[in-house]
């Protein structure tokens, strides 16, 4: 069997990037599998990071690929299902989260669509923040698939609300296991240069406006002296408002800011010396920080926005916030440290035992073979 996987791989960096290398080592124990990836995954005007690639110090998974598809080069979308059709691939797996890759992902599926299986993964598909013409891009990406994975019902109801039609399987969101162990909490807050005797709360991941971090800032004022803040992760938007917003809250002393890319090998600092990851989002689908967390066995607390509530509840594993406000944010953190840890942490491990790589890979396998026993090959 022969798998093409066409998305984001190294040398770019990000949550995409590491779902696509764990899935892709996960696929390769059925089939042979191939990476396409990106010349050019967003201009540089579209991009509000620092960078969209890999820096020596990130410490990456590396996953051998093609560097075929400018999302912007129409000529590029042509030229890479070419390149994929001669490798004759039995699958066609792509990853999706925003509307401005309909057009060139889109095309070239609907050009391997007669003699390929299409499957993608959909992390969004009503996007968190405007963009032209959405809905119209998102119907012409999905209707040249044959089937989906989502990860939450917020997810799947979006897909069904464009293509009733659609076929999909709804999973749990993997872990993600490629960040190494936990280290001792005393050894990691020394090294990050954290209070010992404090409650520490985490808001980890990319920056943006949709995740509620002035939330969680306004939640701390509320919240006694002995809670303190970590806030680690890029900033998708200017950092300026949320350091005005400490500095009028007076959190100085009770915020520490590692405000830019985490490498890979960072990672476990943070999951090891914070007690608890907190997600205000504002909306969501569902959330691979949630991944990462349980990775560490650490539990999550987060609003009930989107699929967020999916990870979390029916394991017992964190805390929902019915509502984004402060107060009722503060309410459940208090509430989490009132309660024993351990009760959580085994709601952790019930959802690391269903949550894993291979599942995903073999679900996709199955979504395959259930394709091809109703159509030959030739008849797709």
């Amino acid at each position: 069997m022969k798998i093409a996987y066409l998305s984001t791989f190294y040398p770019f960096r990000g949550g995409i990037a590491q779902f696509n290398a764990r899935l892709f080592y996960a696929l390769s124990k059925y089939a042979e599998v191939v990476a396409y990836t990106f010349k050019r995954q967003y201009p540089k005007l579209l991009f509000p990071g620092e960078t969209q690639y890999i820096k020596p110090e990130d410490n990456p998974e590396i996953v051998e690929s093609i560097s075929i598809l400018d999302t912007i080069n129409p000529i590029s979308y042509l030229t890479t299902a070419s390149v994929i059709k001669k490798f004759n691939p039995d699958i066609v797996v792509t990853k999706y989260w925003m509307p401005f890759f309909a057009p060139s992902l889109g095309t070239v599926l609907k050009r391997l669509k007669h003699s390929a299986f299409c499957i993608s993964i959909l992390d969004n598909v009503n996007p968190h923040e405007k963009f032209p013409f959405a809905r119209q891009l998102n119907k012409f990406f999905l209707k040249q698939n044959h089937s989906f994975i989502v990860m939450s019902n917020k997810v799947q109801n979006d897909l069904i609300q464009i293509v009733p039609e659609a076929n999909f399987s709804n999973i749990p969101h993997p872990l993600y296991d490629n960040f190494g162990s936990k280290i001792d909490k005393n050894q990691a807050l020394e090294i990050l240069g954290l209070p010992k005797d404090r409650k520490i709360l985490l808001f980890f991941g990319f920056i943006r406006e949709y995740k509620g971090l002035d939330l969680l800032l306004e939640t701390l004022a509320i919240l006694p002296e002995e809670y303190y803040l970590v806030i680690a992760g890029e900033s998708y938007t200017s950092f300026d408002k949320y350091n005005e917003q400490i500095e009028k809250l007076n959190l100085r002393e009770r915020v520490k800011l590692f405000v830019r890319y985490i490498a890979d090998n960072e990672v476990p600092l943070f999951f090891s010396s914070a007690d608890v990851c907190v997600l205000p989002y504002k909306s969501a689908t569902q959330s691979g920080i949630v991944g990462i967390a349980y990775h560490f066995d650490m539990p999550v607390i987060a609003t009930r926005v989107g699929g967020l509530h999916e990870m979390i509840e029916p394991y017992g594993s964190g805390l929902i916030v019915e509502k984004a406000v402060p107060e009722m944010l503060a309410e459940s953190i208090l509430k989490f440290f009132s309660l024993p840890v351990e009760n959580f942490k085994k709601g952790v491990a019930k959802y690391k035992s269903i949550a894993n790589w291979d599942y995903l890979a073999s679900k996709i396998i199955e979504e395959y073979n259930y394709f091809k026993s109703k159509k030959t090959k030739s008849n797709f």
